[in-house]
């Protein structure tokens, strides 16, 4: 790797940005799934930047219990304070903290990078609302805890309350989908909404990610033994149904549905179908009909012909840079490269690296 990571430097010469670092991370044995989720988060600016905030505010504890939160953000915080510009990094102890954690990462088989970065985000999100509230229960006046249930206006609060607290992870990833359902019969339309931390799409061959898109915001015609209650109504009736953006995210996680069960064969099957996925996205599919502009700064590909085995590489967009992380090796790349991931345009085709997670970075930020 020495001459590898002398080359990116050489590469880069003196646009090499200031103060960051290209590590490629070690593979403990089919970890690439995981390899190539942590680059993409390591090069999403705004997450990168609060996690490092956490573990500057947290180190100073010390005796705070170990868990995929502090393994994160002990891993990044190595990454960003070595001294040389370019390496490798070894990620152990948080890979043995997610073994010890979810049992579904703990054998050497092929795993599913997208059920890693649902697991990961929820995790997260989960010890911060967590530790939220531990926070809040601490008595203000006494450095014991012994009365662990705080005050009780604090309780009261939080029960009345329709969210938990929201953390840094939502600000990033977070956006709200809208289900609206219209009854034909009186018109009265229903919103519900619900939110997501990355939007899975439906592919078809030779589409892109805006066709995608519509696709999923599509109206859906509910009748037959799928008819709607409405409560106007007080029965069930033929109605409309559509999936609108309420609220979008500042990070777009788009992950695209390329393994598909196939009833016929008994098992699920890998889709190469040609997806385009522009470097600038228009986001077309909002509640209020805005068209909001987003720029690709990662693509995780998944290299193979099957669901069950393969490999993991990301490309990652670093001050106005691409790169290429294949576990230990980190190249420099052009952005044309990105193309050579939409996928295969013949269904029998010898070029199984297919985009499969997209990150997106909105250009003006959402509050």
């Amino acid at each position: 790797m020495g001459a590898a990571s002398s080359r990116l430097e050489k590469a880069l010469g003196e646009q090499f940005p200031e103060g960051e670092r290209y590590f490629g991370l070690e593979n403990f044995g089919n970890t690439c799934y995981c390899n190539s989720v942590l680059q993409a988060l390591y090069f999403c600016v705004p997450f990168r930047e609060q996690l490092l905030e956490y573990y500057a505010n947290n180190k100073s504890a010390g005796d705070g219990e170990e868990n995929m939160l502090t393994c994160l953000a002990d891993l990044f915080s190595q990454i960003s304070s070595q001294k040389k510009k370019t390496g490798v990094i070894a990620p152990k102890r948080f890979i043995q903290r997610l073994k010890k954690q979810n049992e579904l990462f703990r054998s050497y088989m092929h795993q599913d990078a997208h059920e890693f970065l649902n697991f990961l985000l929820n995790e997260l999100v989960d010890i911060l609302e967590k530790e939220c509230k531990a926070a809040k229960e601490l008595p203000q006046n006494s450095s014991s805890n012994k009365n662990l249930n705080g005050p009780i206006n604090n309780g009261q609060a939080n029960g009345s309350r329709k969210e938990p607290d929201t953390t840094w992870v939502h600000k990033c990833f977070q956006g709200i989908l809208t289900n609206q359902t219209k009854c034909l019969r009186c018109e009265t339309v229903t919103d519900r909404d619900e939110t997501f931390l990355d939007l899975s799409l439906d592919i078809e061959q030779n589409s892109s990610i805006t066709s995608c898109l519509k696709n999923f915001s599509s109206t859906e015609t509910l009748n037959a033994e799928d008819k709607f209650f409405c409560d106007k109504c007080c029965s069930l009736q033929e109605a409309q149904k559509r999936m609108k953006i309420k609220k979008p995210p500042n990070i777009l996680v788009i992950h695209l549905k390329r393994f598909k069960y196939i009833e016929q064969l008994g098992r699920y099957k890998k889709l190469s179908y040609r997806v385009v996925f522009p470097l600038e996205l228009k986001l077309i599919n909002t509640v209020d009909n805005s068209d909001l502009e987003y720029s690709l700064f990662a693509v995780l590909v998944h290299v193979g012909s099957g669901p069950n085995h393969g490999h993991y590489i990301s490309l990652v967009k670093s001050h106005n840079h691409w790169l290429f992380f294949d576990d230990e090796n980190v190249e420099m790349t052009d952005e044309s490269m990105v193309q050579t991931f939409f996928g295969s345009a013949q269904e029998f085709s010898g070029n199984t690296d297919n985009g499969y997670i997209l990150f997106y970075e909105s250009l003006a930020k959402t509050s």
